[in-house]
């Protein structure tokens, strides 16, 4: 096994298997500071993770969603597991469309005891956001072990940038 597959088996072990997981999600602002430099803004989002990817039920015209179309470039750490990295947001589109079938049945289960509350489905801008990982880091053992992770690649690196 390399020590990607290593990575990887981590964030699953962790993060997998339907379970509910709260990520801090950094975007950049749609107005820039006092300087004209970008902004970040970031909040706390439930996530399904499965197969390199995060995935969030939200509101099309949420603030994130406005910045993420402008930039959909983004960051994200698992509240308390040691894990964090950059990503590409997607806008999946409406929950109920047929394409999203399966992975809206996924969600419902990861979500249950808060999705028909926090979600109205009859209404369109009622979608999934995709997180793409690109890169990440995860942390074993109080820092002793430091797996850094290009996702597109599917290697590990030394220092965390994708080359």
């Amino acid at each position: 096994m390399t020590r990607y597959e290593e990575g990887l088996q981590v964030i699953e072990e962790r993060c997998g298997n339907g379970k509910d997981n709260v990520i801090s999600l950094a975007t950049i602002a749609l107005e820039p500071n006092e300087q004209g430099s970008p902004r970040p803004y970031v909040r706390e989002v439930d996530a399904l993770y499965e197969d390199g990817a995060f995935y969030i039920t939200t509101w099309a015209t949420s603030t994130k969603m406005q910045q993420i179309a402008r930039n959909p470039e983004v960051a994200f750490a698992v509240s308390g597991q040691w894990f964090s990295g950059n990503g590409i947001g997607e806008n999946f589109g409406w929950v109920l469309d047929p394409k999203n079938a399966s992975l809206r049945a996924k969600l419902r289960e990861a979500f249950a005891p808060w999705y028909d509350f926090a979600n109205d489905e009859s209404n369109e801008n009622c979608i999934i956001l995709a997180i793409r990982i690109t890169r990440a880091t995860v942390i074993k053992d109080h820092g002793a072990v430091r797996y850094h992770l290009d996702f597109l690649n599917k290697v590990e690196t030394e220092d965390g940038r994708i080359k």
